[in-house]
């Protein structure tokens, strides 16, 4: 619950000044533009490894961007007020969705190295023939296009809104962007469950598991609040949202990661457990490839690293509270999130065991410089804040 304190004086903004970080937007820039034409290179040397290390970055950044568009429209749905000092982050964030489209073109021509369903001729095997209505090129491109369509567009009205919302405070704004966002809560779903079957599942096609999609989201929401932490604490280093944002936001946030720390172990347990009890398998062969070898060692470190070390850690209400602290956890929940999307991505291609290539980490840096030297130009564009938003009094004064 929060205190609302409606005499309060509401803040006129705070805006990001781009000119202090022009020398960080510029070796950004340059290290993007060398790191992708290294990838280009990679695509051309060796297509089949770099098409996997390309798609466990795009794995890695997508549920990133994802999850911060679930939680835009989250919070109009429910119509939260704590959220409203660290809303425009979300949205920057969620916008960068036409950048990770653009990422996604590497994979359209790389999809008969990721792929292996679309290089078997119809009447080869029969378990695929039973899905070619779904598994044909066709319908798998026009699916991608809706996709990532569907992110561009809804996190563009989203963001559009809310800072046309800034300059007269027009409560027309707060209905309409409750309105895309009730409509975007279902067709997130379908999009996020459907890209995770089509694209990461999609890699290994003879196995499939019902939890698969909800099992993606629970990651990418977990580890998206985990990133908003840290960009929050950033800019507030910088000496920027230092009386917007405080210890009570940061309290929420760390309860949130909490949360979906434990909803991510919740699925990946269900998931693994019916598929051991069953033991079928067509489906046990997923787990088989990652609980054997050297793959076994990261798959151990992903139960332990990604819930048990960060379930006991956020129990603590101290930790929740305190900035610096919540920061390590935070970017130890990144680096498990990366470390998922691994798990997911490339024992389809090195079954035997742990292969780290050069292009995994090309890949990453490429992805990575060239997303946050795009949000250091959106950022700059609009208040750091809500500015109009009829519930900011409310979030500036939160108290749990």
């Amino acid at each position: 619950m929060s205190e609302r304190l409606s005499n309060a004086p509401t803040p006129e903004g705070e805006y990001f000044e781009s000119g202090r970080f022009a020398g960080l937007s510029v070796l950004l820039g340059v290290i993007a533009f060398v790191a992708l034409a290294l990838c280009g290179a990679g695509a051309v040397i060796d297509p089949r490894q770099f098409g996997y290390s390309w798609m466990f970055a795009f794995a890695f950044f997508f549920t990133l961007c994802a999850g911060c568009f679930f939680w835009t429209i989250v919070h109009y749905a429910v119509d939260a007020e704590w959220t409203v000092v660290v809303r425009r982050q979300l949205e920057n964030m969620g916008v960068l969705m036409g950048i990770i489209a653009l990422f996604f073109i590497p994979i359209f021509f790389l999809r008969h190295h990721l792929f292996d369903w679309m290089n078997i001729p119809a009447g080869t095997e029969e378990n695929l023939d039973s899905k070619r209505a779904y598994l044909n090129l066709g319908f798998w491109v026009v699916r991608a296009v809706f996709f990532l369509g569907f992110f561009i567009i809804a996190a563009q009205l989203l963001k559009r809104f809310s800072v046309r919302q800034d300059k007269d405070g027009n409560p027309k704004f707060t209905i309409w962007l409750r309105r895309v966002s009730f409509i975007s809560l279902p067709l997130f779903a379908l999009c996020i469950t459907f890209a995770a079957y089509d694209w990461f599942l999609g890699l290994q096609y003879r196995w499939f598991s019902t939890m698969f999609g909800v099992y993606i989201f629970a990651g990418a929401a977990g580890s998206s609040m985990a990133l908003l932490v840290l960009v929050i604490t950033a800019l507030r280093k910088a000496g920027y949202l230092t009386n917007v944002v405080t210890v009570e936001h940061y309290h929420i946030m760390g309860k949130w990661m909490l949360a979906f720390c434990i909803f991510w172990a919740y699925i990946g347990f269900g998931q693994y457990m019916l598929i051991w009890y069953a033991n079928m398998p067509e489906e046990t062969r997923y787990f088989l490839v990652r609980n054997t070898e050297s793959w076994w060692y990261l798959s151990m470190l992903l139960v332990f690293g990604r819930f048990l070390g960060p379930f006991v850690i956020l129990l603590l209400q101290s930790i929740k509270k305190h900035p610096h602290q919540l920061c390590y956890v935070a970017a130890w929940t990144l680096f498990m999130q990366l470390l998922d999307m691994y798990l997911v991505v490339l024992p389809a291609l090195h079954g035997t065991g742990i292969h780290l290539s050069l292009w995994d980490f090309v890949a990453l840096i490429a992805m990575g410089a060239t997303l946050a030297f795009a949000f250091l130009r959106i950022v700059g564009k609009t208040s750091l804040f809500p500015v109009r938003d009829p519930r900011l009094i409310e979030s500036l004064k939160l108290v749990n």
